[in-house]
């Protein structure tokens, strides 16, 4: 029998991978990983940095051994060689030679400067001073209550949560620069671009941090094209340590700014400084970018930010209740998450109206209330349908005993009944795979996933399940309408 290449084993094991991980996790945490070896039934793959390896081994380590010994056998052991971040200027990722514009003003490159030279008595102009005004100082512009601490983390936002504090750690010293953090509006992009800057200025006091959004960088620029001062522009902010720009998507088909941000991206970037970055979507979805300003972006790591869960967006009420000093009974809190289910900032809106209504009103914040606040926000209300209640549905269908959903057994009907209803809960409830899998015997996300993946799969191919997906599902509707 031939013996299998590291290669051929790795490729199979992604097989597996892939069907029990979303498409963004696989994407992100197995796509770049390069098998280098199989000897002994031990495999050794390349990781991009320490970082990575230390969160595949918290996150995914179950899933890699379970994988790999089912590929080996009980014997099989997985290494890993992590590749070591070199200084800046070796890194494998940036261009051997940088096109500089020719910005000839006399002032030092040096990058070991992180105190602006205006602060030195140099004249370059800082362009966040009101002219007129005698301040030196700069201000890093960032909301001091925008921080970790108040950022609530669910499976919506756990890579980027993730990645925003190892740069906030370390700044400059880690795979993700640029950090490209996206997704729809009132999601968090900004909370998190600014905890980032607030905790790298609690680490390290001495680098200068600066937050801006791109329609503000524009602006300035376009201020030093008129008062004939882009070579004191570019100069600042190639001295910051530093730089989160909001929006990014808003430079598009703004050449000029797009120039001009390239060269102090490029500087910063080779000097070793950290760059920050929003945007509403993916680096590779963004138009009217210049192409090699996009491919910059995609130097480092782009994370995404997804709509939170139900759980995630109970958590966020919970957090903002508590630090305002408010109480609310449960089914308020349950109600409200479960119906304002768009973004963030919509459903602290919903908690900020009813309470101004219960205040003004002088009535007691209930159930009643938040059905008539929350008509403001949605236009229909829906009823919510909960697990048991699909369980049950199927189950009468099928003629199966609900316990038996929980049970560890292969018979057919049985198995169908469980797949179809943790199917139908993913589709018609707002709890996470996790919470679903609880409800039918304490199973694993992954259970979950596999499960949906089969129902969609018959779906597609019976006819006759089909009809009964549709039966169901009419009984389901008729429920909540």
């Amino acid at each position: 029998m031939t013996e299998k290449s590291a290669v051929q084993v790795w490729n199979t094991c992604l097989e597996i991978i892939k069907d029990n991980v979303s498409q963004q996790s696989f994407k992100t945490w197995f796509e770049p990983i390069r098998p280098v070896e199989l000897k002994e039934n031990v495999l050794t793959i390349q990781v991009p940095s320490q970082f990575f390896y230390e969160w595949l081994e918290e996150h995914y380590v179950a899933l890699l051994r379970k994988t790999l010994k089912r590929e080996l056998g009980n014997d099989a052991r997985l290494e890993y060689r992590i590749i070591v971040e070199n200084s800046s200027s070796s890194n494998k990722n940036r261009p051997s030679t940088v096109d500089y514009p020719n910005y000839n003003t006399g002032f030092s490159e040096n990058p070991e400067v992180s105190i602006p030279l205006f602060l030195q008595g140099s004249s370059i102009k800082n362009p966040f001073i009101i002219p007129g005004l005698k301040k030196i100082n700069i201000e890093s512009q960032l909301n001091s209550g925008l921080n970790f601490d108040s950022y609530v983390e669910g499976d919506c936002n756990r890579l980027a949560r993730s990645a925003g504090f190892a740069v906030a750690q370390k700044p400059g010293g880690t795979a993700f620069n640029p950090l490209v953090i996206y997704g729809g509006v009132g999601l968090g992009k900004t909370h998190l671009a600014q905890a980032i800057g607030n905790d790298v200025k609690n680490n390290f006091p001495n680098k200068t941090v600066l937050y801006v959004s791109s329609e503000k960088f524009t602006n300035q620029f376009f201020d030093a094209v008129k008062n004939n001062s882009v070579n004191d522009f570019v100069h600042f902010y190639q001295l910051i340590d530093v730089l989160i720009v909001d929006d990014i998507q808003f430079f598009a088909n703004k050449e000029k700014t797009q120039d001009i941000f390239f060269h102090i991206f490029n500087h910063l970037h080779q000097s070793g400084k950290q760059l920050v970055l929003t945007t509403d979507r993916s680096p590779r979805d963004l138009e009217g970018m210049e192409e090699r300003l996009l491919s910059r972006f995609k130097w480092g790591l782009s994370a995404d930010l997804q709509v939170p869960d139900f759980e995630t967006r109970i958590a966020i009420l919970e957090k903002k209740m508590y630090k305002d000093g408010i109480e609310l009974p449960r089914d308020v809190v349950e109600f409200v998450a479960y119906n304002i289910n768009t973004n963030v900032r919509e459903l602290e809106a919903a908690l900020i109206s009813l309470l101004a209504q219960a205040s003004l009103n002088k009535k007691e914040v209930d159930l009643d209330l938040a059905k008539k606040i929350i008509k403001n926000f949605v236009k229909t209300i829906s009823r919510e349908v909960s697990i048991d209640f699909i369980q049950k549905t199927v189950c009468d269908y099928f003629n199966v005993p609900i316990d038996h959903l929980k049970e560890q057994t292969r018979k057919r009907m049985i198995v169908q009944a469980r797949q179809l209803s943790m199917f139908l809960a993913k589709n018609y409830t707002k709890n996470s795979l996790k919470v679903i899998g609880k409800h039918f015997g304490g199973r694993d996300h992954s259970t979950v996933i596999h499960s949906c993946q089969a129902v969609q799969n018959l779906i597609d191919t019976d006819d006759e399940f089909r009809d009964q997906v549709s039966e169901i599902q009419k009984k389901i509707q008729m429920s909540i309408s």
